[in-house]
């Protein structure tokens, strides 16, 4: 999950993830929760940073979107467009997250069939697929993250608290969301 910037004074993602945390997972997936500063240059230190110390099967990031209304599972991370200021009031000169990387990175995870799945699960939470995570922080952690992976990532958008879910409707979401694809 994200910590806070603009108008997100509380960090839906990460009210969301630690309702996850609370939660749980199987008992075989060990899960480990962090604090995602929005910061580009953190995001470039830290996420290939987890890669190596976790050496996880997957990495899923959560990221809240003012505009969403449905939890929304990511297909792809981009490279380019990254033309807005982070907490820090930077932005990559390049506009871009690996100079020289592909322009998309899929993930690996069937997100179409994650959706239909965990929507057919009965939540009382709409699953929603997207080609585009926005090219704010969201987009360039998942890219970064892909990248490092090889597509072993995912990202999941969710709105924010209230519009219309509670946290522990977010929470019971990404559970279901990640066994899924975990599956």
């Amino acid at each position: 999950g994200f910590g806070p910037f603009g108008e997100h004074a509380v960090n839906a993602s990460w009210i969301a993830v630690q309702e996850l945390e609370k939660l749980g997972l199987r008992d075989d997936v060990d899960l480990h929760v962090y604090e995602v500063p929005v910061e580009y240059q953190t995001v470039q230190r830290l996420i290939p940073a987890l890669w190596k110390k976790h050496s996880p099967q997957l990495v899923v990031h959560v990221g809240v979107s003012g505009m969403a209304t449905t939890v929304t599972l990511e297909k792809c991370g981009h490279n380019v467009g990254y033309k807005g200021l982070d907490n820090c009031h930077f932005c990559p000169g390049s506009q871009c997250c690996v100079e020289g990387g592909p322009e998309c990175i899929d993930s690996v995870i069937d997100m179409d069939t994650v959706c239909k799945r965990v929507s057919a699960l009965g939540l009382d939470v709409t699953v929603t697929i997207s080609k585009d995570a926005g090219r704010y922080l969201c987009d360039f952690t998942y890219y970064t993250s892909l990248y490092q992976s090889r597509g072993r990532s995912a990202f999941v958008h969710v709105p924010p608290l209230g519009k219309p879910y509670t946290a522990e409707q977010l929470g019971r979401a990404l559970q279901a969301i990640i066994e899924e694809m975990l599956d």
